[in-house]
């Protein structure tokens, strides 16, 4: 028996604006994500990747169709009931980075935990982990400011991860990076997903960051245009006795 997947988008719409003015940035997508995937989405501007992926993390909803998170129809939860499936499964990774300015490593990582309530201790011994996780053991005291581009990319991931989320939602991880720390990240992704079984959503424009996902999904004019295996993803290999 096939194991049920952990994502599935069924029909989905997603417009914008009424009358003349509508846009339908969405038109009828259907998706299914198993646990374990590595899906790299793809399309030019204005083909609906971004609008998916902001289903896909539970901040929008599909204005009709279905989106089922392990069996639970999203589309029908409140507003509060989204945010906390967003804080309990989904991690995010932006372009951006989106740090605090006057805040350390550590500091920036322990925030999710803040939001959820943890103790300082719990919230300490979990982001000194994160952090050892993406390769910064040591660098838990310094601002953003004193980090390199793919430093700061490091401790996004880390707080993404700290709440050992199913599922970490990359918008164009690798945007504001040079080829080298790009291809850093893409390993570090792969790693996570291989080693710790993260589910990784990416939406990217750059091919060759791509090839590190198991699948390649291309949106066109609001819906899947295809959606292929990767049969060699390059990056992280699981070690083979």
């Amino acid at each position: 028996m096939s194991q049920s997947p952990l994502i599935q988008l069924k029909r989905v719409t997603k417009v914008y604006g009424q009358g003349a003015t509508a846009l339908q940035a969405l038109k009828g997508v259907d998706l299914t994500i198993h646990a374990g995937d590595f899906v790299a989405i793809m399309g030019p501007s204005g083909s609906g990747k971004s609008t998916a992926m902001n289903t896909l993390g539970c901040l929008d909803t599909p204005t009709t169709g279905e989106y089922l998170f392990n069996g639970v129809h999203v589309e029908t939860l409140s507003r509060d009931q989204r945010a906390r499936l967003r804080r309990r499964f989904l991690g995010f990774v932006f372009q951006g980075f989106n740090l605090l300015a006057r805040t350390t490593a550590q500091e920036n990582v322990e925030l999710p935990l803040l939001y959820r309530g943890e103790s300082a201790k719990a919230r300490h011994a979990a982001a000194t982990q994160a952090l050892a996780s993406v390769g910064l053991a040591g660098w838990e005291h310094h601002t953003p400011a004193e980090l390199s581009g793919g430093q700061q990319q490091r401790v996004a991931i880390a707080r993404a991860i700290v709440t050992e989320p199913a599922v970490l939602l990359a918008d164009e991880p690798t945007g504001n990076l040079d080829t080298q720390r790009s291809q850093e990240i893409m390993e570090l992704l792969s790693g996570l997903n291989v080693n710790l079984g993260i589910t990784v959503l990416m939406v990217t424009h750059e091919a060759d960051m791509a090839a590190y996902a198991k699948r390649i999904v291309r949106f066109v004019d609001g819906v899947v245009a295809n959606d292929t295996l990767n049969p060699n993803p390059i990056g992280l290999k699981q070690e083979t006795p």
